[in-house]
């Protein structure tokens, strides 16, 4: 019986760290499906982030935007206040300031809002794993559906092989579009030009 207890503490230990250990764990895997397949709407997701690691590091900037039949008709655009120090690193690549964000929501005010904006539609972003870890980390926010995503970098691999790799600037500058880069929606803009481009060639 005292050993019984004992394994049942010890359980009953390893249940109450283990939490607090996941969280410093990368994302795990998500529920979103993939795809390649050719959509005329949709809604172009984009983030800015205080680092790399959903679930660790933050969202700072919102970027969403609704096409239908390929026309832009929706902008969810906004800056959300992390409740942490954005690093000097991270202004320098973005021009968002630790000022910038200090009176902006915070991402529980507004996560809802997301999702509700996003809908039934596909998603589109670039480097899809990056802004759906970041998307399905607000889980203990509010229910994330099980999207429909179609990843850009894959679909500009298959359809543009003139360029030397395929991150965003690269092929803005290849399309010869204009490009805010590093800002939530000129990455959606962006986005959603390549996938047209690579929509009408696939």
């Amino acid at each position: 019986m005292e050993k019984r207890d004992a394994r049942q503490i010890l359980e009953q230990k390893m249940r109450e760290t283990r939490p607090q250990w996941s969280r410093k764990q990368p994302a795990r895997p998500r529920k979103y499906k993939s795809s390649m397949q050719k959509v005329e709407d949709y809604v172009v997701l984009d983030f800015e982030t205080t680092g790399l690691r959903a679930g660790s590091d933050k969202i700072i900037q919102i970027g969403a935007v609704k096409y239908i039949k390929h026309e832009r008709k929706e902008t969810m655009y906004l800056m959300v206040n992390p409740e942490c120090s954005i690093s000097s690193t991270i202004t320098r690549i973005t021009g968002i300031t630790n000022k910038d964000v200090e009176n902006a929501p915070v991402i529980e005010e507004v996560a809802h809002e997301l999702i509700a904006f996003i809908g039934g539609l596909p998603i589109i972003a670039h480097n899809a794993p990056f802004d759906m870890g970041f998307l399905y980390a607000l889980e203990e926010i509010t229910p994330i559906p099980e999207y429909t995503v179609i990843d850009t970098v894959k679909l500009a691999r298959r359809a543009i092989t003139q360029t030397p790799n395929h991150k965003l600037t690269t092929l803005t500058a290849f399309l010869k579009l204009e490009h805010d880069a590093h800002d939530a929606l000129g990455d959606c803009l962006a986005t959603a030009a390549i996938y047209q481009y690579c929509y009408d060639r696939i």
